[in-house]
């Protein structure tokens, strides 16, 4: 990874203020693709989404740490994601927002994100099936392109955008259940890589019964809470942090 690369990762994770409620996927070395191979990987085929709206409180051990506000709509055939974070860090509120647009099948055509944390960036993301260009605008500094490649059409899971976990699951074979592997980005990070995706079936929650989904990288675990495919809830067991509906 060049100089610019790192420079921009870092900054990315420094503006995200709680970074231990980010599910950063590792970066995905040769190696890695390789071992995971084509056929592990769960191609985008369809996406199971529902018109939604709606805010999520963000809690890191008890304590407000953040809230995000969501909208997915359908949009010109395919899918608007939005998200509008505010994350509390020790210089003050951070806000991030990201604008993901969908095919009707779920695979990404554009995602937008900006912040105003301690510097101001920006970046828009283009998709052409398994490719990913990333032109990225730092304040002060020279602007930045770099362009990845992945083993199938990958899924976005932004740095305290929980909304996008909604697409997640959406793109989730519930017919076959068991274990499925995505191709994931994480834009802010400029990192991709793999996250594992299972049903545990319905299980109480909030005192209603939903669907839960285990998600799982190298370095996380969560849990998502989804009832009638509207996510309600994500569990982060070793952050001792949720994200819940308000």
């Amino acid at each position: 990874m060049n100089r610019n690369c790192h420079a921009a990762r870092t900054l990315a994770l420094a503006i995200v203020g709680v970074a231990s409620l980010a599910l950063v996927a590792e970066v995905a070395s040769a190696r890695s693709h390789r071992a995971a191979g084509a056929a592990s990987i769960q191609t985008v085929s369809a996406v199971q989404l529902v018109s939604d709206k709606g805010k999520f409180r963000i809690l890191a051990n008890g304590k407000e740490a953040g809230q995000e506000d969501f909208e997915i709509n359908r949009s010109n055939g395919g899918w608007v994601v939005r998200g509008n974070s505010t994350i509390q860090t020790a210089k003050g509120p951070a806000h991030i927002n990201g604008t993901l647009e969908l095919k009707a099948d779920g695979s990404p055509v554009r995602y937008d994100w900006a912040t105003d944390g301690d510097k101001k960036a920006a970046a828009v993301v283009t998709f052409n099936g398994a490719a990913a260009e990333i032109a990225l605008n730092v304040a002060n500094t020279n602007p930045y392109k770099q362009q990845l490649s992945f083993s199938t059409t990958p899924v976005v899971l932004d740095n305290n955008m929980y909304d996008q976990y909604a697409v997640l699951a959406g793109l989730y074979d519930w017919s076959k259940k068991g274990v499925q592997t995505f191709s994931v980005l994480v834009p802010q990070s400029l990192a991709p890589g793999t996250v594992s995706v299972e049903s545990l079936g319905k299980q109480d929650a909030d005192g209603k019964q939903m669907d839960e989904l285990r998600v799982k990288s190298d370095d996380l675990e969560l849990n998502l809470f989804l009832d009638r495919g509207r996510l309600m809830r994500i569990d982060v067991p070793a952050s001792n942090a949720e994200i819940v509906r308000d």
